[in-house]
């Protein structure tokens, strides 16, 4: 007899929404090129919901050089133009602007610390992910305070602790699956 499938709640019925929590959220990842990725989309989304992002996901890898960081870093005012022309992603200057500035940041910790994933981990105790077990959606917590707080510091821009935690949350730094969840 098939065991029957529980999910988190937010995922609702969307297919896209579904395929992301069943396959990506949570999942531990430690690939620079995928955290980079998401520090794009993730910045992206502020003041929108995910899945407009999610929607536009394939438009961002697209128009943004297969979230190459080097190639991204390099961007110049001809690419902010050509990207607020893209109908892929949403057409904000001031993202655009951001993700550029983001990507040659990204380059300075891998510099620093080996690898942003190291950078990242540095925050989390014994440098492990979290298992939650939430009872009710999380927003932020003090470590997503604390790496927003030093991002803010190095420059990066649209990476609050909310924005944060959601980093987080993707790249399974945390797991915050509720508890009776098959994909926990």
């Amino acid at each position: 007899m098939p065991t029957e499938i529980k999910r988190c709640t937010w995922p609702g019925t969307d297919e896209l929404y579904i395929k992301y929590h069943d396959e990506e959220w949570g999942k531990e990842v430690h690939d620079d090129k995928i955290l980079f990725e998401f520090l794009i989309l993730e910045s992206a989304q502020a003041g929108l919901s995910w899945i407009t992002i999610l929607r536009r996901r394939e438009g961002y890898r697209k128009a943004f050089a297969g979230f190459d960081v080097r190639k991204v870093a390099a961007f110049t005012e001809d690419d902010v133009e050509r990207l607020m022309q893209d109908t892929g992603i949403i057409r904000n200057r001031l993202k655009i602007l951001a993700a550029i500035n983001n990507a040659k940041l990204f380059i300075e910790v891998q510099k620093e610390f080996g690898s942003f994933d190291k950078y990242l981990y540095s925050f989390m105790p014994d440098g492990k992910p979290i298992m939650n077990q939430p009872t009710h959606a999380i927003a932020s917590t003090p470590i997503s305070d604390a790496i927003s707080k030093d991002m803010k510091k190095r420059g990066f821009k649209f990476f609050g602790t909310t924005i944060c935690y959601a980093h987080m949350q993707a790249t399974g730094m945390v797991n915050d699956h509720l508890p009776d969840c098959s994909f926990k």
